[in-house]
């Protein structure tokens, strides 16, 4: 049976708070007054604009209760229903216009609510605007239901007075059995995120977080609905406890409950036809459009959700876009793109720069009679057509998947892989970008980074695919195949004096491996000797580039750079990618620390955090390309090797010119092979329809820069 209670109609605007709740020598309105900061100078009616109220069809509970400016024009508001205390702006004989639609400056057809009301605003048939605070140049248009309730929390996870903690919102991430919830707060960032979810067996961490959490907001009730600057808002059926930054456009949504949407004039933030978002933080610029569903998630800065997307206890990193398809209990970090209605991705965390091919079914659960698995991928995360994999799984970084129902759990350590799936048993490439697709895998890390439309780059994200997260993984990768090679067939160490020897001066065409598939089948490792050398080259440039990145930066020449190599310690270090950005894990663990001993007490503290790390990253990163360097060159088994600085920067300069080729060779395809021009009446017309090769962007952007790391690193031979 519905509760419907009966109360006096004098109520309808009075007593939002319940006694209780209000603080002594306090009123109803003492939040709301502290949340409008006396913008105004309000005045009561004078008796001749409450006559031209009354004859444009106005009425009001109380018209002592409705205080205006000086340059309110009583004659823009008509036949309208007032209860409460009401507070209304300036109204001038404006019109705003908006997408070439002009609304007249006023109030009208419409029933408010003890709301403040600022300056030349247009609100038309409103049928229940309750409890907000409307801000100047708002156009509000045809909407059904409007509210705030006293417990409102704008899709903060925290809890009112009064309230159990049953009620605190939390989001479900990354495994569907709730193990890694976390709860959401306005600002939270994707390294917080995946902080949280992460250290699960530290009880003093996850209590603090939550008290952190908590701190965010006021337990007190009372706060109004707030409606920024010059929002439009028209066409829309349910709006219930929101809170919109300046310069949001939400057009025809059906239920927007429980959210901050954040917006402002550099970056706004704009909600389309059908949308229903429920329970949820939706960042700076993002874009929510045609029939989409959010329950329980945060969408980070720029990200978009598109024809009928369906987002639900999730994280949506920063400039990821999910279209038409189906995500749960996701933590995807920034940079994800996907597009395709028949794609799924659920129980994952995803570490960015990934893309979702059609079919793709990454995390669903297959194997299993309980729903606690989860799938864990690195960066450049490529799931081919028809994709399906089980949980649980763990892959490295950009790892490409070939189309195909993988019957077992994966876990890969070889970045840069191809995985396919055969009669024969798992079948992998590594570095098979290096050698086969460089195109893609440069341009996926200068189109993030051309695509990052942060404007307040609250975390610093590295898109580049040589960082110490791959590099490490390479080494691991090398060790590994070392292992393979020393345990197979061709091996004799008559011949070779160790798996490096091996590696390097033989053409092994494959070798297996084991624990990479759980199961019986042979998991083959192809062509393993061009991988190892291709890890090591990488390795090389990537030393080179971060010696060059350190020149341009600190102007230190090639011979201090060296005695800096020579004055380095200990081993490379460890690094995590938190939320996109990489630190190394002490120092994450540190900070952990720190959390759990109250050192640090809020989350704000954490992001300062990720900002020291940021402007120490490449002092850092350079002294672990350094000490990476040194660990290849030692693998002869030598106790020492001497550098040959200029033969290294040589050796660099001879890696980027075979990259700018790769570059080409491998984008060159689309253009030499038959089956591609077969579509095509002549060449002519291929070049009219996809451009000519030679007027690639990309690839003149890769000359460009090949052009200008030679120059940058001649200067530096001495």
């Amino acid at each position: 049976m519905n509760k419907i209670e009966k109360r006096p109609l004098k109520l309808i605007g009075y007593d939002f708070i319940e006694k209780e709740f209000i603080p002594e020598g306090k009123d109803e309105y003492y939040l709301r007054n502290k949340q409008v900061k006396n913008w105004k100078s309000f005045r009561q009616l004078t008796a001749n604009e409450i006559e031209v109220l009354v004859k444009n069809d106005n009425s009001a509970d109380n018209w002592n209760d409705i205080y205006v400016t000086d340059h309110f024009n009583p004659k823009l508001v008509k036949n309208n229903q007032f209860h409460g205390l009401i507070r209304i702006g300036d109204l001038e004989n404006l019109c705003l216009e908006f997408h070439d639609i002009r609304q007249p400056v006023g109030i009208y057809n419409s029933n408010i609510i003890s709301c403040d009301i600022g300056s030349n605003v247009s609100i038309s048939n409103v049928n229940i605007l309750s409890h907000y605070i409307i801000r100047d140049e708002v156009i509000l248009q045809n909407i059904h239901e409007m509210v705030t309730t006293n417990y409102s929390k704008f899709g903060n996870g925290v809890i009112k007075e009064g309230e159990e903690d049953s009620i605190r919102v939390w989001i479900e991430v990354s495994n569907e059995n709730g193990g890694r919830s976390i709860v959401p707060f306005n600002n939270m960032l994707t390294g917080d995120a995946w902080l949280w979810s992460r250290y699960r067996d530290r009880k003093k961490l996850m209590d603090s977080f939550l008290q952190m959490t908590q701190n965010e907001e006021s337990r007190l009730r009372g706060y109004y609905g707030t409606i920024g600057t010059r929002c439009v808002i028209k066409h829309c059926r349910i709006l219930k406890d929101v809170h919109v930054g300046s310069d949001a456009y939400i057009k025809g949504s059906n239920k927007l409950k429980n959210l901050t949407i954040n917006s402002n004039a550099e970056s706004h933030t704009q909600i389309g036809e059908g949308v229903e978002l429920v329970n949820g933080i939706v960042g700076f610029g993002c874009r929510i459009f045609y029939g989409c569903k959010a329950v329980r998630f945060i969408m980070d800065d720029y990200t978009n959700l598109k024809y009928g997307a369906r987002l639900i206890n999730s994280f949506l990193g920063s400039n990821s876009t999910i279209s038409c398809c189906e995500v749960l209990n996701a933590l995807i970090f920034p940079g994800h793109e996907q597009h395709h209605n028949s794609s799924f991705l659920c129980a994952s965390t995803i570490y960015g720069q990934s893309n979702m091919a059609s079919g793709a079914t990454i995390g669903s659960n297959h194997n299993s009679r309980g729903s606690d698995g989860e799938i864990i991928a690195g960066r450049g995360f490529w799931p081919g057509l028809c994709t399906s994999l089980k949980h649980n799984c763990i892959f490295s970084s950009f790892n490409l998947l070939v189309k195909g129902s993988y019957p077992s759990e994966i876990n890969n350590p070889l970045p840069f892989s191809l995985i396919a799936n055969s009669e024969e048993g798992l079948t992998i490439i590594p570095a098979y970008w290096f050698n086969y697709n460089m195109y893609a895998l440069a341009r996926n890390s200068w189109k993030y980074k051309d695509r990052d439309k942060r404007l307040d780059k609250k975390q610093h994200i590295e898109f580049d695919y040589l960082a110490p997260d791959t590099v490490n993984e390479m080494l691991s990768a090398m060790k590994l195949l070392r292992q393979w090679a020393e345990n197979s067939q061709g091996f004799i160490k008559s011949e070779y004096s160790d798996p490096h020897d091996y590696l390097m001066n033989s053409e092994l065409s494959e070798i297996y491996a084991d624990h990479i598939e759980s199961g019986k089948r042979r998991v083959k490792i192809v062509k393993p000797s061009r991988a190892y050398r291709s890890y090591i080259e990488m390795i090389y440039y990537y030393a080179v580039r971060s010696v060059i990145k350190h020149f341009q930066h600190s102007g230190n020449n090639l011979s201090e750079i060296a005695k800096m190599a020579t004055g380095l310690k200990g081993s490379r270090s460890h690094w995590l990618n938190v939320g996109g950005q990489l630190i190394q894990e002490e120092k994450v663990l540190s900070l952990l620390n720190r959390i759990e001993s109250k050192k640090i007490k809020d989350w704000q503290s954490v992001h300062s955090f990720y900002k020291e790390q940021e402007v120490l990253y490449y002092q850092e990163q350079l002294h672990h390309a350094l000490k990476s360097l040194k660990e290849v060159l030692n693998l002869s088994g030598e106790d020492s090797t001497e550098i040959d600085w200029n033969g290294l920067i040589q050796k660099g300069i001879g890696i980027q010119n075979e990259i700018a080729l790769k570059t080409k060779q491998s984008r060159e395809k689309d253009y030499s092979n038959d089956f591609r021009n077969m579509t095509f009446s002549n060449l002519k017309e291929r070049d009219a329809v996809i451009g000519k090769l030679e007027n690639n962007g990309f690839i003149k952007y890769i000359n460009k820069e090949t052009e200008l790391f030679k120059e940058t690193a001649l200067s530096l031979i001495m």
